[in-house]
Formats: structure tokens, sequence, C-alpha cells
């Protein structure tokens, strides 16, 4: 899937940095940092001859200078591209070639690369991914058909599709000036002025071992990806990498409201999002809380929301509540539905609103805390069972600044939380000046 946002895949991966324990003996992580800065996290799982190797940057597209939008993503594709030792496309090849699977990601707060390998094909995918870290070559010639790729990708799914064109305007008008409001593929305008220069001095800037984190999951032992990590890793040098330095969000005031029209929209379909302290940022003690908040509104059929709207009112198909802690910044907390076929979306909206002042006026139950904080345990146990699932929750907490213990503890810190820290956090949280809704709604073809 390499050259996609893997949008959905980056949510999966939230999940898992809040479900993985470490402490439950199962991935049991040991973590080392090579003098040049790199932190490097192993997961020893001997269940199955393979690895996954992944590096993650600490750097993503709200990272990226005014007028640039969608460089680094850019940069995700030209790494596949050559080095001072490997020609262009190299790298793909020698993966495939070994039987392997590699692919990368792009997100707001960091960008990712990985190989899914046989456990003795580990040295050659070490050494190829420190190549890259450390000896990009972007050519003029490389850097033309590689734009014109990630526009045809930008048209193919956010232009063509209504309900992602709603959801780019949406979270524009839920920012009003941190960079969380810009599109991670970037906006075609500034697509279009990206070049070899832009490229090469986004790299420079961010790509180094003391800016990067190194996660082995599998069949491997620690002693071994030491030995592996000094060895290829180890000689790159460190540079001097600047402090991540992002505008704030000034108060919102006013409840926000988008709305698209489109003959290709098909069933109408609503949706309201809300600014959100994360693990890192704004009012952090109601993360927790916030996570059993979303599970007791929208944790499968006997969930509030599901009862009151689908089995008791029946007026919508689906409905849904959300929440992601796991940003370097602002989380964000959400509702989305669909009405049933033929209904009205203004019925669906008082709907879930009654619901919201429900929840305001007279809080959650015990029972609901009890029953969801149980859901998300449990959810955690099956979560360990994958390995790249490992990498991608270590990774994904430390590379926005958390740690091994923040993930390790997850279960005992949501097992903690209580009644009353639940509805604090739905009363902080849910304030409709702090809000974005946004409709898409079908339009006849003329």
């Amino acid at each position: 899937m390499r050259a996609r946002l893997w949008c959905g895949l980056l949510a999966l991966a939230a999940l898992l940095s809040m479900a993985l324990p470490v402490r439950s003996a199962v991935y049991n992580p040991e973590s080392f940092t090579l003098a040049n800065g790199l932190q490097v996290v192993v997961v020893s799982n001997h269940r199955v001859p393979i690895v996954t190797h992944m590096v993650w940057y600490k750097v993503g597209a709200a990272d990226e200078p005014p007028g640039k939008s969608g460089i680094a993503h850019f940069l995700e594709h030209l790494m596949f591209k050559g080095t001072k030792s490997h020609a262009p496309g190299a790298f793909s090849k020698e993966i495939a070639r070994n039987g392997g699977r590699e692919n990368a990601f792009t997100g707001a707060d960091y960008t990712g690369y990985f190989q899914d390998v046989a456990a003795d094909r580990l040295e050659l995918v070490m050494r190829m991914e420190a190549d890259r870290m450390a000896n990009l070559v972007i050519l003029d010639a490389e850097v033309a058909p590689e734009r014109e790729v990630i526009l045809e990708e930008r048209r193919s799914r956010t232009d063509n599709s209504p309900a992602a064109q709603l959801r780019e305007h949406a979270q524009a008008a839920l920012y009003l000036a941190h960079p969380y409001r810009i599109p991670i593929i970037g906006w075609e305008h500034e697509i279009r002025g990206l070049t070899a220069r832009d490229a090469a001095d986004f790299y420079e800037r961010h790509y180094a071992p003391n800016n990067a984190i190194l996660v082995v999951a599998g069949d491997v032992s620690a002693a071994r990806v030491r030995e592996l990590a000094e060895q290829y890793y180890g000689p790159i040098p460190p540079k001097a990498i600047a402090p991540r330095v992002r505008v704030s969000e000034p108060p919102h005031l006013s409840p926000r409201r988008v709305s698209l029209e489109s003959a290709r929209a098909g069933r109408p379909s609503w949706t309201r999002s809300y600014i959100a302290p994360s693990h890192r940022k704004g009012e952090t003690q109601h993360a927790y809380a916030l996570q059993v908040l979303a599970q007791i509104l929208d944790g499968g059929a006997t969930s509030r929301l599901y009862k009151a709207l689908a089995v008791e009112a029946k007026i919508v198909n689906s409905v849904s509540a959300y929440y992601d802690p796991g940003a370097y910044d602002y989380g964000s907390f959400g509702f989305s539905a669909t009405p049933r076929l033929g209904g009205k979306i203004e019925e669906v909206e008082a709907a879930i609103d009654g619901e919201i002042a429900r929840l305001l006026a007279q809080g959650v139950t015990e029972d609901e805390v009890a029953r969801a904080i149980k859901q998300l345990q449990a959810a955690a146990v099956f979560a360990r069972d994958s390995m790249r699932g490992a990498a991608r929750a270590l990774g994904g907490a430390l590379v926005v600044g958390r740690t091994i213990d923040d993930v390790e503890n997850w279960p005992e810190r949501i097992g903690a939380v209580t009644k009353a820290e639940v509805d604090a956090a739905a009363r902080y949280v849910l304030k409709l000046t702090h809000s974005v809704t946004s409709l898409l709604l079908p339009k006849p073809a003329l």
C-alpha cells in the first residue's frame, strides 16, 4: 500500500497504542538507545519465523513549512527511489525478491517505513533501511513523475470522493490555526509546486537517527537486534534537530457547520467533531475517561447510541462515536450517523443532540462504566496477537513523546476510571462552540 496515506491503518495504530499492555508477559519489550540517539525497541515473539522491522520518524504533515503542504508525504514516496549505493526501485525489488512485504505511511505527527520478512532476512532490511536514512539521492528526473503519482492519488482518494472532500473541509474548519487543519496529502496547488530541493531540505532537517525510533518485533532476540543496529545504524551521525514549534489554537467561540451537496453522495450522512485533549495536550487528565465514554456511546449493539437511535427510534442505518487521544497535539471526539433509507438528516441530528443533552444532564451509570472498561481491556488482550500491531503500538506511542510505561500500564489506567471522571470529561469536551458539524447531502443529477 505504499504511496497511500493509510488512514484506516493509522487509526488502528492509535487504538493499539492505547490498548497494548507490555507488562502482560506477551511482548516484554526491551529498549536501548544507540550513541547517535536512535531509540531501539525489541519485542521477541517466536511463534513464527518472521520479523517486522519498522522505523518511525518524528516528523509529519503538521511539521511542514508554510506553503509546502504534502512535502512529508512526497518525501515518503521519494524514499523508495535511489541511494548512493542502490538504484531507484532497488529497495522494493530486493524486498520482493526475498519474499518480504514493505510499506510506508505518513501522518500528521510522524512518518514510518516497515518491512515484514523472514527472520533470517532481518540484516538485509536493516542494512537497506539504514542506507536510505543517511544516503538518499533525490533526482530531478524522479520528482516530476512521482509528483504526478501523488496528484493522481489525491484525485482518486479525495477529489473523486464527496465524503473525503467534506472531511477535508470539516478538518480545516475544526482547527482555526493549528496545522492539523491542512490535509496530510497536501493541497493540490501546493503539491504542484513541490520540488526536489524542497524534498531534500525536508530530508536533511528531519531524517536522522536521533529523530527516529526503530521497533523490531518477531522471531529475534534483543542481543541480535542490538548487534545489527550498532553495525548498520550506529555509524550514522546525529543531526541538530530543531524542536517542534506549532501554532496553538485560539479560543473557539462559535460552532461551525460545513455541508456538501453532490450527485455522487448517495445516502446522506451527518458528522460532528469536537476538539479534545490528547494524552499530551490540553486537559490530559480526561484522556482515559474519554476512551471509556466513547466505548459507552459506541460499544456495539448494547451501546447508548445504537440502542436509542437504531433499535428504539429506528431512524439510523448506522451511528458511531469516536475519540483519538494519540496525537502529538490535540485530540478529537466525534459522532457520525447515516439515516435509514428515506429518513431525514435533521431528525438524526436532533436525536443525537438529545442524547448528548441527556448525557450532560444525567451522566453515565456505574454499570455502563464497568461494562465499557471490561470491553476495552478485553480488546487489548486480542490486540496482542499481532506482531505488526506491537510495532505500531509501541512506535506510535513513542514517536509522539509517550513512553513504554504508558503503553504497558494502559489497562490499569483504564481500569481506574470512575463514573465521576467520565461525567467530567463529557462536560469538558462536548461544548457546541468547540465543534464542527458536517453534512453530506445527495443532489439530484441535472
